[in-house]
């Protein structure tokens, strides 16, 4: 496999996304970071803190949630560069279909399977608009074409 393949994108346009894609993908993970800190108050040393569950679990999600935007911000980036996106209306139409292929068969096993409650579903929803939608409009915006090409 060679690099060749890989459409070079900005940096600060992975810097710039990846930080959109983690705050948006953090609106989920709240409740887990408020427990956490929940837990802070309760605490009396900062070392016990450190050892508790809550502590490792916040500390996991944060940083699999950040490695994954990064990986996320690069391959819309890529897929904008690739396809010669270069208008908002063809970035939200490509965001749109990464949303159609990787929320809408969730959504549908979490309304007739799972049987969700509508709040979490809708919450989950918005979130990933955001996050495929909005990160492709966002990138688009700021431009992914690296300064040398």
């Amino acid at each position: 496999m060679s690099l060749k393949y890989f459409p070079p994108v900005s940096p600060s346009a992975i810097a710039l996304g990846t930080a959109f894609s983690h705050g948006t993908s953090l609106l989920l993970s709240a409740p887990i970071f408020g427990s956490a800190y929940d837990r802070t108050k309760t605490i009396d040393t900062p070392e016990e803190f450190i050892k508790s569950k809550e502590a490792a679990g916040a500390l996991a999600i944060w940083g699999s949630s950040l490695i994954g935007s990064a990986a996320k911000t690069y391959a819309v980036a890529a897929l904008l560069q690739s396809t010669g996106t270069i208008t908002q209306r063809g970035a939200i139409y490509l965001g749109g279909l990464l949303f159609a292929i990787g929320t809408v068969p969730g959504a549908f096993v979490n309304v007739f399977a799972e049987k969700r409650p509508l709040e979490y579903i809708l919450v989950k929803i918005v979130s990933e608009l955001l996050d495929t939608v909005g990160l492709a409009a966002v990138l688009n915006w700021w431009g992914t074409r690296p300064d040398t090409v």
